[in-house]
């Protein structure tokens, strides 16, 4: 009687969000064509923005390695055996069909270790009262629908749905390889979330209807250890507090999918990881939070947690759109950091506090030494139109540039609120023949190189002077731009 009370109560929720999914004709032996590998550039991250500021390489004394990620999501060290509780164990080559239901604690439904199986027409249902979530789940899989720690499993036209913490709803580890196509996945607990891959996992999705409910609970997740993704198509929401619609400690691409998080910032990245999208719709509606300096849409940062090495974190968007309902749109903290637009169409809050910043942050969090957490970051816009402010400090070391007919519509400003007693970094800007900068205020930078067209936002040429106040170029308009170096080519 309780598992069918289990059965019922998830599969109408379930069934109440999704539409059904079409069958799977036939089982792939190989992912889907245009998702066997990421694509070229993805293993490596591009040249490194430089150094990592001071106090990145250590946690803050007495931080126990930080809170985690913005969203939550766990951090610090784990205690797992390595023994997985489980109602299905397979080990060798294998054809399932049959639904697959759970309820015991910190237990899997179908745990695969070896062989090639495929799971095709299921239902898979984990519903636990009592399991414990945390660090061996999101780390190990520990509790999840399904999870793969070896062999090669492809998931085809299921029904996956969990009700319990720490309850991922598909999850690859180690040598794990996961394929999952044409299946929803609906999650209500904490740190459950929708796919998800650590330890060095391998998951390909295509197709997939995703819904997750509970705080710390992306839609698309990873977590310590790192691993691959690789994403085709299909809608991922998390409506959770700290919920992400992608957490990614991974190397994470992603193609023609929606992506929403209705509770939390759209996107965060953590350390030395990557994250591809191309033409997907990517939205987020992160609140504002005492416990932050300010509050973003994108995020590239180091925790300090422990749960991703330190190094360059890239973000990069080609096609698609990016919505902000609350906040700025671009922040980067304590992190080296690279981002690329190219031809993105951006929806900013009403009220957006700045397109890009790039600072130090005052440490409520963990995020490395005040004083000492700037960033190191790149900033290539592609036949982009950008509008908001750009906004660095002196702890920091920013990038920017304007390429293919680029057009910032903002002004540039040191902001000096988190950097403790400052440092020697700077902001640099250069602006190809094609771009325009459409100055909206007084800025700061200490280089700017303009081959194309800088003007005011009513069409006047802008001043230009040096910090000791030195006219450089005369404007006619009422802003002034000053710079420690400037050239026109």
């Amino acid at each position: 009687m309780k598992k069918l009370f289990a059965l019922l109560l998830v599969c109408s929720l379930m069934f109440s969000v999704f539409q059904s999914v079409s069958s799977a004709e036939n089982r792939p032996e190989m992912p889907p064509d245009g998702m066997g590998n990421p694509p070229e550039g993805m293993g490596q991250p591009p040249e490194a923005a430089g150094s990592p500021p001071e106090g990145m390489g250590t946690p803050p004394e007495g931080t126990g390695g930080g809170p985690g990620g913005p969203g939550g999501m766990p951090g610090g060290g784990s205690s797992f055996s390595g023994e997985y509780k489980a109602v299905l164990t397979v080990e060798k080559d294998s054809d399932l069909t049959e639904d697959i239901y759970s309820e015991g604690k910190d237990e899997v439904a179908l745990l695969v270790k070896d062989g090639n199986v495929s799971l095709t027409g299921a239902t898979v249902i984990r519903h636990s009262e009592d399991s414990t979530g945390g660090d061996t789940s999101s780390f190990y899989g520990v509790g999840s629908a399904i999870l793969a720690t070896g062999g090669n499993l492809s998931v085809m036209n299921a029904e996956i749905g969990t009700d319990a913490s720490g309850a991922a709803g598909v999850f690859s580890y180690g040598d794990g390889v996961v394929t999952v196509s044409d299946s929803t996945i609906h999650t209500l607990q904490g740190t459950s979330g929708g796919i998800h891959v650590a330890g060095g996992g391998t998951l390909f999705a295509s197709n997939l209807n995703v819904l997750t409910e509970g705080a710390s609970s992306a839609a698309i997740r990873s977590d310590r250890g790192s691993g691959t993704m690789v994403v085709d198509g299909g809608s991922y929401t998390s409506t959770g507090s700290g919920s992400p619609a992608v957490y990614v400690t991974a190397d994470i691409t992603i193609s023609n999918a929606s992506l929403t998080a209705t509770g939390s910032e759209a996107l965060c990245l953590e350390g030395l990881n990557s994250v591809r999208l191309t033409d997907c719709t990517l939205e987020g509606n992160m609140p504002d939070q005492e416990q932050n300096d300010n509050t973003w849409t994108v995020i590239l940062y180091q925790s300090m947690s422990g749960d991703s090495e330190v190094g360059q974190g890239t973000f990069e968007m080609t096609g698609g759109k990016l919505v902000s309902h609350n906040g700025g749109l671009f922040y980067t903290t304590n992190t080296d950091s690279v981002f690329i637009l190219d031809h993105v169409e951006i929806e900013a809050a009403e009220d957006s506090e700045y397109f890009l910043r790039c600072t130090g942050n005052l440490n409520q969090r963990g995020w490395g030494a005040t004083g000492q957490n700037g960033a190191n970051c790149s900033f290539k816009a592609i036949s982009q139109s950008m509008n908001g402010d750009i906004v660095w400090d002196s702890i920091s070391n920013l990038d920017l540039s304007l390429t293919n007919g680029s057009v910032l519509t903002g002004a540039v400003l040191d902001d000096e609120s988190c950097a403790g007693e400052g440092g020697e970094g700077g902001c640099e800007m250069v602006i190809d023949e094609t771009s325009r900068w459409v100055v909206t205020g007084d800025s700061t930078l200490t280089k700017l190189v303009c081959a194309g067209t800088m003007l005011d936002d009513s069409g006047e040429s802008v001043t230009v002077v040096s910090r000791d106040g030195e006219v450089l170029v005369q404007g006619s308009g009422a802003y002034t731009v000053t710079v420690e170096s400037y050239s026109e080519a």
